[in-house]
């Protein structure tokens, strides 16, 4: 099935009056479903594939500590109407924003664009009526996206110590498409531009013509499967980051987004064999790049960066507006068009 193509759609609009926001709290799981903040990360340019409750859940459900350290904050304009979301965990007395800083790479709120900078100075308002944390770790805030300047300077409005501290690889490679696969070659310098011509004639000339496969509900499993196989092929931390609770996390991910086209389990197919994956996601207008491997024997052929560029060329035909690499400063990610997105991590004491 076909990722959909439309960009953020935004909630109808009226005047509110702000000062009459609040914070709803909740450490219920089930609110991930009956209080379901889908549309506000459609309508929040920092809303990313990893802001959405379907992920959230899934993610606590498999690595959350226990079901009382979940803490869910809601804002309600006056009338009641949710125009805020954010999911926080609680360890010991600190508080950090769910998601999980190896798995997760954009964390923290999403709201109605206008609601944004209320909701901020209220959240640090009904957070220091709590006694549950001593100080917020928050991890993942991209920092082109506003969340990071306006919960810092909330925060420092209401008296609480701020300081700025390294994000665990804290540049996330983006890239802004545009409208055709010839303008996006034509918009690379040309070194690069060669580079990915270069490559996919080599990988056919030596190997046989290749072809691009995409998992659907009948090949999920096996696809995944050999997904699984070729990563803990890999060598250094690659090659152990995929433990049985990490695949079990990849497949209920397939199992969730799979059907409506959101999760993209992606392989090439060099001499009928799968030489290379990448799993990736199209969500509001983007296309992520979240997990790659590929087969050890191919590499002098490269099938890896073939399919990335096949990635990039899918995500323009299917509409997509921006192409992001996520966190990972790789130089590989550059050759593509890429540039740096720098990811901040806010500490926050009481």
């Amino acid at each position: 099935m076909a990722a959909p193509t439309a960009g953020r759609t935004e909630p109808t609009r009226r005047p509110v009056a702000w000062s009459e926001m609040r914070i709803v709290f909740s450490e219920d799981g089930r609110d991930f479903q009956r209080r379901d903040w889908t549309r506000l990360v459609s309508a929040d340019p920092a809303g990313t594939f990893f802001h959405r409750p379907r992920y959230l859940k899934l993610y606590w459900e498999e690595f959350g500590e226990t079901p009382e350290h979940l803490l869910l904050a809601f804002a309600e304009a006056e009338d009641g109407t949710q125009v805020g979301a954010v999911a926080f965990e609680r360890i010991d007395d600190t508080l950090r924003f769910l998601g999980g800083t190896e798995i997760t790479d954009y964390l923290g709120p999403v709201a109605l664009p206008e609601a944004k900078e209320a909701m901020a100075k209220e959240l640090w308002s009904a957070l220091l009526a709590r006694e549950d944390w001593r100080v917020a770790d928050l991890w993942g805030l991209a920092e082109d996206r506003g969340w990071y300047q306006l919960l810092g300077d909330a925060a420092s409005a209401a008296g609480l110590d701020t300081e700025e501290a390294p994000d665990h690889d804290g540049v996330a490679p983006f890239l802004p498409l545009p409208a055709t696969w010839d303008a996006y070659l034509d918009g690379l310098v040309a070194k690069h531009r060669h580079e990915i011509r270069r490559k996919a004639k080599k990988l056919e000339a030596e190997a046989g013509p290749y072809r691009i496969v995409t998992a659907d509900a009948d090949t999920l499993r096996p696809m995944l499967d050999r997904f699984v196989e070729l990563h803990r092929m890999s060598e250094g931390p690659k090659g152990v980051f995929m433990v049985p609770g990490m695949e079990i996390f990849f497949r209920r991910l397939g199992e969730a987004f799979c059907a409506d086209g959101v999760f993209r389990l992606t392989m090439i197919e060099v001499g009928e064999e799968l030489a290379a994956g990448t799993i990736g996601f199209s969500s509001d207008g983007t296309s992520y790049l979240y997990n790659s491997a590929f087969d050890r024997k191919w590499g002098g052929l490269a099938p890896g960066m073939v399919l990335v560029g096949e990635n990039i060329r899918r995500a323009i035909e299917d509409g997509c507006t921006a192409f992001d690499l996520l966190k990972g400063d790789y130089e590989y990610k550059y050759r593509f068009g890429a540039h740096a997105r720098r990811v901040r991590r806010l500490i926050v004491t009481r």
